[in-house]
């Protein structure tokens, strides 16, 4: 960036990235020639010039009181002369240039009641999204599965437990995606399965008709007349369960504590190597919402985990070990049972259907 605009006062937009970076990047920037995992949750990246940076990656909750925010700061001023990251994944990475303070961070991070690890061959923190903690439209909890869920499969974050290659667990809690659910490994994503319900005796009170109709992506809201007075009906098989409908008003309820679930999904990534990138497919249809430890979703999720990590080869992502063992396998060896819902039905699902004769058993 020219130096005229470097110095620019402005209010608009946000800083510079350069700004936030540390000396030693700022220094070796376009010369890094490798990184290592050093051990569960410790890199080491390496300059042509000789320089090593070492990152320190600390597991923590996505919703964070100010308080923890303030001692990651105190310990990134005692170890890391004050540079940290947030990561994609609601991990915290803790930039090091001197290798002798690497220890004691990990020592005094661990007694604050923060893990370290999910670098390299292990299962990184979950990305999730908001749950019913906040988020109108969610169908299952966020926080809560995913505590649930790492709970169980600590071993696989902290590297007591390995496994053939990195896997990223997503959670959403409901189709609209805020979490990468569509490109992770392994996805637990929040279902709706019943169209909104609308409050007729309420709606002309709190919602305007038009905006209420525009909404709808798929015109499934159309307007009518019910008791003389101007509501509106849904056609429930345009409906696509996005909520926002009930974001406009309040009158249309999409949530349901009797219909709404989790699906699990499995073998996307992000990744081109070896194969390319992937979206993840359905796993398992629906599991009903059964808080707060939600049992049946860990029971499906380390399911897959232990049944990859004991048949995949070295580097093999959960996608690719699916598409070489094949789907029939897939499912004899999780146990999970194949339904109509494991059909691709949509207008574009000739791309996706198997037309040779060929069938992979094993």
């Amino acid at each position: 960036m020219p130096e005229a605009v470097q110095k620019r006062i402005t209010d608009i937009g946000p800083p510079h990235y350069e700004k936030f970076l540390p000396p030693i990047i700022k220094k070796n920037y376009g010369k890094w020639k490798y990184h290592e995992v050093m051990k569960p949750g410790v890199l080491v990246h390496v300059s042509e010039t000789g320089d090593k940076l070492y990152s320190v990656r600390v597991a923590s909750p996505r919703i964070l009181a100010v308080d923890t925010f303030r001692m990651f700061a105190d310990l990134a001023d005692k170890y890391s002369e004050g540079y940290l990251r947030w990561t994609s994944r609601n991990n915290v990475e803790f930039l090091l240039s001197d290798a002798t303070k690497i220890d004691p961070l990990i020592a005094d991070v661990t007694a604050k009641g923060f893990p370290v690890g999910g670098t390299g061959a292990a299962m990184s923190n979950i990305v999730h999204t908001q749950g019913w903690v906040h988020c109108h439209s969610a169908a299952t909890d966020a926080s809560g599965i995913v505590k649930a869920v790492m709970d169980d499969l600590f071993p696989y974050f902290n590297g007591e437990k390995k496994l053939p290659a990195k896997t990223k667990v997503a959670l959403a809690c409901c189709l609209n995606m805020c979490g990468a659910v569509h490109c992770s490994d392994i996805a637990i994503l929040g279902i709706h399965r019943r169209p909104p319900k609308v409050d007729h005796s309420t709606l002309g009170k709190t919602c305007e008709v038009p905006t209420l109709v525009a909404s709808c992506p798929t015109a499934a809201i159309r307007p009518q007349s019910k008791d003389g007075k101007q509501t509106v009906h849904i056609e429930e098989d345009l409906c696509m369960f996005c909520a926002n409908c009930y974001t406009v008003c309040p009158s249309v309820t999409l949530n349901s504590g009797i219909n709404d679930g989790v699906s699990i999904w499995v073998g996307g990534k992000v990744s081109n190597a070896r194969s390319e990138p992937r979206f993840s497919k359905l796993a398992v249809a629906y599991i009903p919402n059964n808080p707060p430890r939600w049992p049946e979703v860990v029971e499906a999720v380390k399911k897959i985990v232990e049944v990859y990590a004991a048949g995949a080869r070295k580097f093999e992502r959960v996608g690719e070990w699916i598409e070489r063992i094949g789907w029939p396998r897939f499912f004899e060896l999780t146990g999970f049972e194949f339904t109509k819902y494991h059909i691709d039905d949509f207008k574009l699902a000739s791309k996706t259907f198997r037309t040779s004769m060929h069938y992979r058993m094993s």
